[in-house]
């Protein structure tokens, strides 16, 4: 699979491997514990990686969240915003499509937009986040073109033109969660029979 960030721009200069990353809201930033109970609550595990080691499953690399199956790995200097696109990825998945993910989650433009409102959507579930700073913190962070966000030379390249993050298939998340009817309970379902060929 390869992947494509549709809902991050491109960094401005990607250029200059010397730059510092941009100040961005990272997961040591958040309220201990809020992080766990919010990816506990859609069935994932947020596992926790000691600082300047590799992170498992992560597809951009360090200070990127990783994914395995229905496993999220992050550091402390990870962003807010990474930890919660790579728990998205897995929470648009069906269950038993998480249970194959390593790494990379999807190369479908339509789960990738899907997963791009959801992080904005759960921003407004961590204390201190919401979805303005989130979609803030993508802007400043950016997406490599040829190579990674810091300027260091990567094989990954973006394969689709990056609209704004507050444009394009993320616009449903500035208008609010969708607030939809509960689906009827099972018991009511009328399910037609099947008819002789």
């Amino acid at each position: 699979m390869g992947r494509s960030y549709r809902c991050f721009p491109m960094m401005a200069d990607s250029s200059d491997a010397d730059a510092a990353p941009p100040d961005v809201l990272r997961v040591r930033d958040l309220p201990p514990g809020a992080a766990d109970a919010l990816l506990a609550s859609h069935g994932l595990q947020l596992h926790f990686v000691d600082d300047a080691t590799p992170i498992p499953g992560s597809f951009w690399g360090e200070p990127e969240a990783g994914v395995i199956a229905h496993n999220v790995y992050v550091r402390g200097d990870t962003p807010v915003h990474s930890m919660l696109h790579e728990a998205c990825h897995l929470i648009v998945l069906p269950v038993e499509r998480r249970a194959q993910v390593h790494t990379d989650a999807t190369d479908s433009v339509i789960e990738e937009d899907a997963t791009c409102c959801l992080q904005i959507i759960l921003a407004d579930d961590l204390p201190g986040v919401g979805r303005h700073r989130l979609m803030g913190d993508m802007d400043a962070w950016g997406t490599p073109t040829g190579s990674d966000r810091h300027g260091r030379g990567s094989s990954r390249m973006r394969t689709t033109p990056a609209p704004s993050s507050r444009s394009a298939g993320c616009r449903i998340a500035e208008a609010g969660r969708p607030h939809l009817p509960p689906p009827p309970p099972l018991t009511t379902l009328q399910v037609p029979a099947p008819t002789a060929p």
